[in-house]
């Protein structure tokens, strides 16, 4: 991985927007600082439409619009997106997102059986489209431990992600990568070649790994864990939200 101070000028001035992950790349820890929080608004001022891409329950991103600088973002890792306007994009709708709902439920409470020392995320009870348990947030397992779990969970059909701080089960086959490349279509009407060009991606964990492979100029902040497929091309020398901020300053000089 490249020092993200060598990004080109060329490159940079190409963008036209910031596609960033929540845990551990803008927030530190759960936290919004203010470094992390003003730099959105250089982004912004540097011509650059930034969109959230997140494992965090849709509530966090439709509350995000509506404070911070963005133009909509993803959520429960590209299952459901919410536009600037306050429109839900869920592909699966009605029965099939119930039937869905149904067997995640179910997978879950075998899951739980299996596992009696998981924990869920307090933001479980938030979600539209899977179940987090508590993996790094307050409770701090295993990495053999998660493995564990996620080859149970594949075994019976369901779909795994991995963040940071949470381990998400559900049966949607989307990921962060395809979740922001149709949220484009429908916001920008960029088709997914022009959305992966035009667009830039910062984030910190596998569950990101979609995204550092789908988008050429991909960022991870220093603190990048786990085993993505494809690293980023460039890294920070700061972790978490001084990261980000680091990243928007390369991003924001270049475009001056």
């Amino acid at each position: 991985m490249l020092p993200i101070a060598s990004l080109s000028r060329d490159e940079a001035r190409r963008l036209e927007g910031l596609l960033f992950d929540l845990d551990d790349t803008l927030l530190d820890h759960g936290r919004l600082t203010e470094t992390a929080y003003s730099a959105l608004f250089r982004l912004r001022e540097a011509g650059l439409a930034l969109y959230v891409v997140t494992g965090r329950p849709s509530p966090w991103v439709r509350l995000l619009t509506r404070i911070a600088p963005i133009s909509g973002g993803v959520a429960e890792n590209g299952a459901v997106a919410w536009t600037a306007d306050g429109r839900l994009i869920d592909a699966a709708e009605g029965e099939q997102r119930e039937l869905r709902r149904s067997r995640t439920l179910d997978l879950v409470d075998a899951v739980r059986r299996a596992f009696p020392d998981l924990e869920p995320a307090d933001d479980a009870h938030e979600r539209l489209t899977d179940f987090t348990f508590d993996i790094g947030e307050r409770k701090r397992v295993s990495a053999e431990r998660v493995e564990r779990v996620a080859a149970f969970v594949r075994d019976r059909g369901g779909n795994v992600h991995t963040s940071s701080v949470h381990l998400h089960v559900s049966f949607d086959a989307a990921d962060k990568a395809s979740g922001v490349i149709a949220l484009l279509s429908a916001t920008r009407s960029l088709d997914p070649t022009a959305a992966r060009t035009r667009y830039a991606f910062i984030g910190d964990s596998e569950n990101d790994a979609a995204c550092f492979a789908a988008f050429p100029l991909s960022i991870g902040v220093a603190n990048l864990r786990g085993r993505p497929t494809l690293t980023p091309r460039f890294k920070t020398s700061f972790p978490r939200g001084q990261g980000f901020a680091e990243a928007a300053r390369v991003l924001a000089a270049f475009r001056s």
